[in-house]
Parts: C-alpha cells; sequence; structure tokens
C-alpha cells in the first residue's frame, strides 16, 4: 500500500517530470523484491543460478590473462568466482531475470553450435584443459647434448649450416602471406586469452594436417625454399618441413631454430623463461584437447625453452624422434 500511496503522491507533482522514469524504475525494483517467492521456485532459481555459471565462467576466463600460482593454473577459477557474484548480484536485484538469462546462454550456445564460435564443445574443451594442466601433465625436458651445452654444435658442418640457412626465407611476400592467412585460420577466439601464441599453433595445426611427405632423390640432398614448398601443395621431407616451418613462423614474429639428428631434421620453437613454457603448456593442451596431451616434450638451457615442431608430432611440444643431436642451425 505505501508504494502506491508514494507513486501517486509523486506523479502528483509536475515539477519532478524529469525523475519519474528514475524513480519509477526504482519503485518496480522494490516491488520485485517485495514479491513472495515459493519454496519451489526458490530452488528452480537456485538451480537455474548454477546452469548459468556453468557456461558463464569459462566464457569470462577467454578474457583473463593465463595466471599460475605455484605452478597452478588458476585463471578459470578467478572467472569462476567473477561469475558466481554476478549471477548472485542479478539473483537478488532482479531475480525474474534469472530464467530469463538461463534461457538466453543457451540460446547463444546454440546458435553458436550452428556459426563456429563459441560452443557447448569449447566449454568441455575449457574446464577440461584446466584439470589436465594442473593434474595430468607431466613434463619431459629432452636431456640431451642441446640441454647441456648447444654451443657444442656452432662451429661444425658448416656447409649444410650455411645452405640451410640460405634456404629460411622469411621475408619473402609469398611465405609471410601464406603465414598471415592460415595464422588467423583457427583458435582466434582465444586471442584474447593467449594473445601471439593463438597464431602459432594456428600455423602450425595448418601445416602440420597438411603437409605431405615426399622423398629427395637419393643422389643427393636437396633443400627446397618455403616459397617452393607452397607452391608445390605443401610436399618435401623432413628438410622441406622444418625449413618452412621456421621460415613462416618467423615471417609472423616467432622466432625458431632448427635441428639436425641422423637423418632426420626438425624445427624447434624458442618460448622463453619457465613462465612463458607454462603459459604455452597450457594453451596447446587446451587448444589441443582432442589429442589427449600428457605433457610437453622440451629442450632447455641456462632457462631458456624451445618446443619440437615436429611433422611427425600431432601437436606442439610432441615426443622427439631421436636425442643423438649432430648440428643445430639458428636462421
Amino acid at each position: 500500500m505505501w508504494i502506491k500511496a508514494a507513486v501517486l503522491v509523486f506523479y502528483a507533482h509536475d515539477n519532478l517530470t524529469v525523475l519519474k522514469p528514475v524513480v519509477f524504475l526504482a519503485l518496480c525494483m522494490a516491488v520485485l523484491q517485495k514479491r513472495h517467492y515459493t519454496t519451489t521456485s526458490k530452488i528452480l532459481t537456485q538451480i537455474a543460478c548454477v546452469l548459468i555459471v556453468i557456461p558463464l565462467a569459462p566464457f569470462i576466463c577467454r578474457f583473463i590473462p593465463p595466471v599460475m600460482v605455484a605452478g597452478r593454473n588458476i585463471d578459470l577459477v578467478i572467472a569462476l568466482i567473477i561469475a558466481i557474484f554476478l549471477v548472485w548480484a542479478i539473483s537478488h536485484l532482479l531475480r525474474p531475470l534469472i530464467i530469463p538469462l538461463l534461457a538466453l546462454l543457451c540460446i547463444v550456445l546454440v546458435y553458436n553450435e550452428f556459426s563456429n564460435k563459441y560452443t557447448f564443445k569449447n566449454l568441455l574443451k575449457d574446464y577440461s584443459a584446466t584439470v589436465n594442466t594442473n593434474w595430468m601433465v607431466r613434463e619431459h625436458k629432452q636431456t640431451d647434448q642441446v640441454s647441456i651445452n648447444p654451443h657444442l654444435f656452432e662451429d661444425i658442418y658448416d656447409r649444410t649450416s650455411r645452405e640451410v640457412k640460405e634456404k629460411v626465407q622469411y621475408q619473402d611476400s609469398v611465405v609471410r602471406n601464406f603465414a598471415v592467412k592460415h595464422s588467423l585460420q583457427y583458435f582466434d577466439e582465444y586471442h584474447n586469452k593467449y594473445g601471439d601464441i593463438t597464431r602459432f599453433l594456428s600455423l602450425f595445426k595448418y601445416i602440420n594436417s597438411n603437409f605431405k611427405y615426399v622423398p629427395d632423390s637419393q643422389r643427393d640432398e636437396y633443400y627446397a625454399t618455403p616459397r617452393e614448398t607452397i607452391l608445390n601443395g605443401l610436399g618435401g621431407d623432413c628438410d622441406d618441413h622444418s625449413i618452412l616451418m621456421a621460415s613462416c613462423m618467423m615471417s609472423i614474429g616467432a622466432k625458431c631454430r632448427l635441428v639436425i639428428i641422423q637423418g632426420h631434421m626438425y624445427p624447434e620453437l624458442f618460448l622463453g623463461t619457465k613462465k612463458e613454457f607454462d603459459v604455452m603448456q597450457q594453451a596447446i593442451i587446451q587448444l589441443f584437447s582432442d589429442e589427449r596431451i600428457r605433457g610437453l616434450y622440451y629442450h632447455e638451457n641456462n632457462g631458456e625453452y624451445w618446443i619440437n615442431l615436429d611433422y611427425t608430432a600431432r601437436h606442439p611440444g610432441g615426443p622427439y624422434m631421436d636425442d643423438k643431436v649432430l648440428l643445430i642451425i639458428d636462421p
């Protein structure tokens, strides 16, 4: 009754015309807060709140940079807390909107299934990635001469090193355009979270998904330029793949090197410190979740981390073929 009286008195004064819409909204909110709810409606509202938090948390997490505490990834935990707070606030201020909000989220997720945006599959992958990163992953440091003393190889196989370096042509316009195009092909929805890492991983996925192995003649070793490999339809041997991968990665800002073992060459991507390695590991586990990754294989020396980009690896940081390193080429 007092609300009705307040409304009549307020609207009787013409001098308060400007404030009438604001006050009317405030009075409506007061009415909503005073509304009586049955036990059943309260239970349904609480269930709806939980169902809203589940998809809302990983969506918020996409806009939070990776946060590592004591070796654990907690950015999804932070997002979960934010989501709980937002839903709690809405449920107390505008409780009738909870059910419509849940319906809206479901509609958005269903729509995204047909527009290849953030879908139910992404939702499950995000939760799974957090579990895998914190409890399932084991690191695999490669124990060979690269980890012990990479400078040991600087002065050997000069001819091979010179020939390969001449072929790493990352400033070629064809190479650059190819790399830019396919660095945008996958994982763009995670760029706000991982930044340029998504570009590197997208490019790796495209090259390794489409590269076809074609051996050289038995008489001599031929090193193809990245332009040649792109124009021939991504065919070649391990040397051609390594030169292509390193050139494309370097053309979009990455740092790479080429490692030669007995009868094989593979590229490696420079990550930097242990902290940067942890972020990359989290990104790979999340974006390549279909591969059931149990840890990354890497080389480390003096706190600098490198991961494998070989065409034999189904994901960045896959197992190495051999630990008998003969030469390292730094383009």
